[in-house]
């Protein structure tokens, strides 16, 4: 167990590293805790060493990268910024300040082709029964070719819409998945705009 100072200590520690990429010094933690002594942050980092919580060498900035701020750093570089679309034009996904309202990070393990990907809110609940709800934000893939029984970002007579592509022979349709509603034929207008990949539900 480690004291409340000492773990203000470690947080100020891992903030700064986070922050700056380096460690702070003893005047920067002077500073910070407002002490006149080296001697008080002298101890509470003599303890941590002792605790297994920070190593440490004599140069200024000598304590290493906590293992906190390791796993953090290793969390962010896996996280990938993809942009979420408001509507997707003719055309496929435009991602220009027009469409994109604001943009998710998501891991690197949710997205089948980093590239190409785009985020999408649903509306409505034609899908519920493939566990797509009113209000989550569907990942697809621009780039990825819709084969039959993938779920789809669709654009059908002007329409966005979330559906399950199906095709058998030259005859392309989109499937709800929900009873009450009713599966599209298409009248003049049908783009795949990307294939569905992922689904993010907010609580």
């Amino acid at each position: 167990m480690i004291t409340e100072k000492q773990e203000a200590v470690l947080m100020f520690i891992e903030e700064f590293q986070m922050e700056f990429g380096k460690s702070p010094t003893l005047r920067e933690m002077r500073e910070r805790f407002q002490v006149k002594s080296d001697n008080s942050i002298l101890k509470h980092l003599k303890a941590l060493k002792e605790k297994g919580y920070l190593e440490k060498d004599d140069t200024p900035r000598g304590i290493k990268l906590l293992n906190s701020v390791k796993e953090k750093l290793q969390t962010a570089s896996n996280m990938i910024r993809i942009p979420l679309l408001g509507t997707i034009p003719a055309g496929g996904p435009v991602i220009s300040d027009e469409h994109v309202i604001d943009y998710f990070e998501v891991g690197s393990d949710m997205l089948k082709k980093p590239q190409g990907s785009f985020a999408l809110t649903v509306s409505g609940l034609s899908m519920i029964d493939a566990g797509i709800l009113e209000g989550d934000f569907v990942i697809a893939n621009r780039d990825i070719e819709a084969k039959d029984g993938d779920i789809v970002v669709a654009l059908v007579d002007g329409s966005n819409t979330v559906k399950r592509y199906r095709k058998n022979g030259n005859h392309v349709w989109l499937e709800a998945a929900n009873p009450d509603y009713n599966d599209i034929q298409p009248g003049e207008y049908l783009e795949i705009q990307g294939v569905v990949t992922s689904v993010i539900r907010m609580y």
